[in-house]
């Protein structure tokens, strides 16, 4: 039997070698390096002499590192709970669906998530076009002024939150129908049978049934809107990017533009902290909120 279970642990050895090889070489090893880097002054490639933690006291005078960090978290307000709940919305209505139609439905909404983000990027570029953007007409049937919006300060991050909403709601629109379709159909038929609105069904049936699939969509998206950087950086061509700078954007500015791989590695170390902090305490917040509730 010794023999037996030190073949069997062999034979699984073997088989995980290739992915954990990968795994350790593509994440483990990079993020090893990141932290390194941070406590130097390394440029984009080369070795840089210690510093210490210079490039991370660096950040609290950094008026640049503030914006990035205020317009971050400023897209996440704007994406990840308005997204959600935009989601959720959405499944509740194509859940009444059936058959055929249900599927077309469900394929329109899901068709934005599977386009790369340059074509997201052109659809919504030409229709906020101030000169002949459709949104632009609209605004001028309804009478109301065009608004230069990937050029605006106070417009652009909306624009943009509303954009990515559009892009990524079909992920979630498919968590939650997942979700929905584990609810037993004899519940709801119960909850009928006692004259219960739809609004008391979805309040004491759906909604508590659902909250494992809303807490993993809400820490799914605000790991991804954390590290927003393609649809800034695109709708930021021609603008003034600086105003629109996020963490992610920052951390290309000095890396790639700027050389300077230390300080570009500070502010990544420091994202992936954020990251990890506020995705550990929303998860947490969530399980609290659901012991109280039971």
């Amino acid at each position: 039997m010794l023999k037996d279970r030190r073949s069997d642990i062999l034979v699984a050895l073997v088989l995980i070698a290739p992915f954990l090889a990968i795994y350790l070489l593509v994440f483990v090893y990079p993020t090893i390096q990141m932290f390194r880097i941070s406590f130097t002054d390394a440029p984009l490639i080369g070795a840089g002499s210690w510093k210490g933690i210079d490039n991370y006291a660096r950040l609290d005078n950094d008026p640049m590192f503030r914006r990035a960090l205020w317009n971050t978290l400023y897209f996440v307000l704007l994406t990840v709970i308005p997204g959600t709940l935009i989601a959720l919305l959405i499944a509740l209505g194509v859940s009444r669906l059936a058959g055929r139609l249900q599927a077309l439905v469900l394929a329109l909404f899901f068709l934005p998530y599977i386009l790369p983000v340059s074509v997201v990027y052109l659809l919504w570029d030409w229709t906020l076009n101030f000169q002949f953007g459709i949104a632009m007409h609209v605004l001028d049937w309804l009478g109301i002024a065009r608004i230069p919006v990937t050029k605006s300060a106070t417009w652009f991050m909306p624009a943009v939150a509303w954009v990515t909403i559009w892009w990524t709601a079909g992920f979630s629109i498919l968590l939650f129908l997942a979700g929905l379709r584990t609810i037993p159909t004899e519940i709801y038929e119960a909850a009928a049978l006692d004259n219960a609105s739809r609004w008391t069904t979805f309040r004491k049936i759906t909604w508590p049934l659902l909250r494992p699939v809303s807490a993993l969509v809400l820490t799914i998206q605000l790991i991804l809107q954390l590290k927003i950087f393609d649809q800034v950086y695109l709708f930021s061509q021609g603008g003034r990017p600086n105003d629109n700078m996020v963490l992610v954007y920052y951390v290309f500015q000095r890396a790639f533009q700027q050389n300077q791989g230390g300080r570009a590695a500070a502010v990544a170390v420091t994202l992936f902290v954020l990251v990890v902090v506020v995705s550990v305490f929303q998860f947490q917040l969530l399980r609290f909120a659901e012991r109280r509730r039971q």
